[in-house]
């Protein structure tokens, strides 16, 4: 796996920041590498067994997930927000082997009902077992992550994304936006969505960066982390915006320049916001706190990222830009012939980042491709 071969090359650099510690690479690999000895309990490898883990941000959601993929597994992540129902309807139709859960987590367990055959572990055991197991080798195109649609047109769908789709997203985002080993951002999104999943947290660890977690998200906690100007990139949506714009025109005049300052360049080298649209008077607002034009970002759960406003030049208000590194698009009519300059059309995305299928769902992902 490419991601970790990586990680090995990065050995004690700070990987992750969390309210338990700081930890390195090497902690990384050797904390994902004993709960996939976990996962594994005696056999050779998961070969795609689906593993849900309900695991809020911090150094063990890393691990449990890098333990998925290097015992040949699926991940699927659940949300730490979501209620009983809903945890057991994603659990059931990823038709999950093992659940593994954070011992904080337990209680919101208790009232899931599993199937009988399911596996419980804690986060706990896992990162506790001794490494024993040769680990399996995985190739690319073997599944490696089951992520949950909002359901919006009916019950959410898993789109299901190999280890190469995975690898194409993140390499797309890291030539485009320039990514580097001294970077070092703040993760103050749900990690049951691609944006913290992939745009954040594994863009960072494939780049040999730092990525802090804090537990959840507070206003006035995130400005104190932005005003320390240790921070090269923050990734939000509109919301988190907008709650960071209501605590700071609620700040006193010393709070706010402080706040403010911790924006400039060039250490705060970039701010992205994107997974809803933005306002442009939300835009402009940021800009006169920050001096930041946020680069707004178009995607999808089973494209991941499309097209960006571009790292260097200019950013325009209530445009998402341009095809990033990798994709192609085009727009279509309703019977798939392109549009015309000028007018409108459907999106259609081509290239190696575009999700394999829709778990068990093949009507779906038939109708979701054009011409294979």
């Amino acid at each position: 796996m490419p991601l970790v071969a990586r990680a090995r090359g990065h050995g004690d650099r700070p990987a992750i920041i969390a309210g338990d510690g700081t930890f390195r690479y090497r902690d990384l690999l050797d904390a994902s590498a004993r709960v996939a000895d976990c996962l594994l309990a005696g056999r050779d490898d998961l070969a795609e067994a689906r593993v849900a883990f309900l695991v809020p941000p911090g150094f063990h959601h890393v691990a449990v997930q890098w333990g998925i993929w290097r015992a040949g597994g699926i991940a699927v992540p659940l949300a730490v927000s979501h209620p009983p129902a809903e945890l057991e309807y994603v659990i059931r139709d990823a038709d999950a082997e093992t659940v593994a859960m954070h011992p904080d987590f337990a209680g919101v367990m208790r009232a899931v009902h599993l199937p009988p055959a399911v596996r419980t572990i804690t986060t706990d055991e896992a990162v506790g077992t001794a490494p024993r197991s040769r680990l399996p080798g995985v190739a690319a195109g073997r599944r490696a992550m089951m992520v949950y649609t909002s359901g919006t047109t009916g019950k959410p769908k898993g789109v299901v994304t190999t280890h190469a789709n995975i690898a194409a997203q993140v390499t797309s985002l890291v030539t485009a936006w320039e990514w580097r080993a001294d970077d070092w951002i703040l993760l103050v999104l749900p990690l049951h969505h691609v944006h913290g999943i992939v745009n954040v947290l594994t863009c960072a660890l494939w780049a040999g960066a730092r990525c802090e977690m804090p537990a959840k998200f507070d206003a006035e906690q995130v400005w104190a982390r932005i005003a320390a100007g240790d921070l090269t990139l923050f990734m939000a949506v509109p919301t988190i915006y907008g709650k960071l714009i209501t605590a700071w025109e609620a700040a006193a005049p010393e709070r706010r320049r402080a706040w403010s300052a911790g924006c400039a360049p060039p250490r705060m080298r970039l701010m992205v916001s994107g997974s809803a649209a933005l306002p442009v008077q939300q835009l402009e607002r940021w800009r006169g706190i920050s001096g930041h034009v946020l680069l707004e970002r178009y995607g999808m759960t089973e494209i991941g990222m499309a097209l960006a406003n571009p790292l260097h030049g200019t950013r325009r208000p209530g445009f998402v830009g341009t095809p990033l590194p990798g994709v192609e698009t085009r727009l279509v009519d309703d019977a798939g012939r392109p549009v015309p300059p000028g007018k409108t059309g459907e999106i259609e995305v081509r290239g190696a980042a575009v999700f394999l299928e829709y778990w068990r769902q093949p009507e779906a992902t038939a109708a979701a491709f054009r011409d294979g």
